[in-house]
């Protein structure tokens, strides 16, 4: 069984966030980006589906951030082949435009599941995966917890979570796209030295994506989508609580009165 994961390098949160001059977008001339959340478990969901029914894991990452590490700390887990698809991305795409350019890459791709995160911390849209498989013409489940391959090994049952958090098992068709909101085991860790063995002997490959996808090229070069970000703002500070202070009686009365002020009591 042949997978492939999209890693997608998303803002660290850790680390101040500034605007940039135009107030369009994040600064990025020091910003630190690491793998999203959700694509850890996609990987992972992809290495455990290997370890189980054989196959390989194809990685495809878009050349933004420390791009290279994720995909080397993908090879040192487990992952068969690492793809670094290189372009001006200058500012964050939208799905559209991310969808069409795997859409591309992978069209001629052999494969029984394509996996990717279920949404992002950046935009929190969750559009590639359905978007993708609509374009690739495949079935798509979002919301996935846990994959297991079916007897007949021509489609796969998915644990797909509801709100409440109700699971249900659903039959899939082979080959698919599922959107990974959590794997069936805890991202592995895996050690420094295995890391540092993965960069001397793995290889990356490249592909262009601004040769692949021309239609989606804007000025320079630069790719872009539909959407255009007039103004980012800073969520703005506020008047801060006040604190209450005396016995009993006199909070009790401060707070009825503030009650009566804002008009929630009479």
């Amino acid at each position: 069984m042949n997978v492939i994961t999209i890693l997608k390098q998303v803002p660290d949160l850790v680390e101040e966030l500034e605007l940039n001059s135009e107030g369009t977008g994040l600064n990025r001339e020091w910003l630190k980006f690491i793998l999203s959340e959700y694509d850890d478990h996609t990987l992972e969901q992809a290495l455990l589906f290997k370890e189980q029914y054989g196959g390989t894991v194809k990685a495809f990452a878009l050349d933004i951030g420390n791009v290279d590490d994720t995909l080397f700390n993908a090879a040192a887990k487990g992952a068969d082949t690492l793809v670094k698809v290189t372009g001006n991305f200058q500012e964050v795409l939208n799905s559209h435009t991310t969808a069409r350019i795997f859409q591309q890459l992978l069209s001629n791709q052999t494969f029984d599941l394509l996996l990717t995160g279920v949404q992002a911390i950046d935009d929190h849209d969750g559009s590639v995966g359905p978007l993708l498989a609509g374009y690739l013409g495949f079935p798509y489940v979002g919301v996935v917890r846990g994959v297991r391959l079916s007897d007949d090994k021509k489609s796969v049952i998915v644990g797909k979570e509801y709100p409440g958090g109700i699971i249900s098992e659903i039959r899939v068709t082979l080959p698919a796209v599922l959107g990974i909101q959590a794997a069936s085991k805890p991202p592995r860790y895996v050690p420094i030295a295995k890391i540092r063995q993965a960069q001397k002997n793995a290889k990356i490959e490249e592909v262009s994506a601004t040769e692949t996808v021309g239609a989606t090229a804007c000025d320079g070069g630069r790719l872009c989508g539909s959407v255009k970000v007039i103004k980012m703002f800073k969520p703005e500070s506020t008047t801060k609580a006040e604190m209450l202070e005396g016995n009993t009686d006199e909070i009790a009365a401060r707070i009825a009165s503030l009650l009566m002020e804002k008009g929630i009591v009479r």
